[in-house]
């Protein structure tokens, strides 16, 4: 399989070093915010091995029922909101892509030729 020359009519023919330069600080930016969203997701993994070992050991100190379940209780409640940061924070994470994406020099405008 032979590859097929440039057309210089393509756009890809056409993209000066200021917009290969724009495209790739988009790149930039998009991969920040991946990885920013990842060390978040992991410290919120973190916490919620926290969450569940601390209540294990709630729970094997606990002498009645009714004291077991204001561990359970106090668990989920934190698991709860918990749940609703989490949402939160998957919603600015979307947010921040798309603004990422929608704020790009390539987003549906033509790109100038120098």
């Amino acid at each position: 399989m032979t590859a097929k020359p440039i057309d210089a009519s393509t756009p890809f023919a056409k993209f000066g070093p200021e917009q290969t330069e724009a495209m790739l600080g988009v790149q930039k930016e998009l991969l920040e915010a991946c990885e920013q969203a990842s060390r978040a997701w992991l410290a919120r993994i973190k916490s919620e091995v926290d969450l569940w070992s601390g209540l294990a050991t709630k729970l094997a100190a606990t002498r009645s029922a009714p004291e077991a379940l204001g561990a359970y209780q106090e668990c989920l409640a934190q698991r709860m909101q918990m749940a609703a940061e989490d949402w939160r924070r998957l919603s600015d994470n979307c947010q921040k892509v798309m603004q990422t994406i929608t704020q790009s020099p390539f987003n549906g405008r033509p790109v100038a030729n120098t």
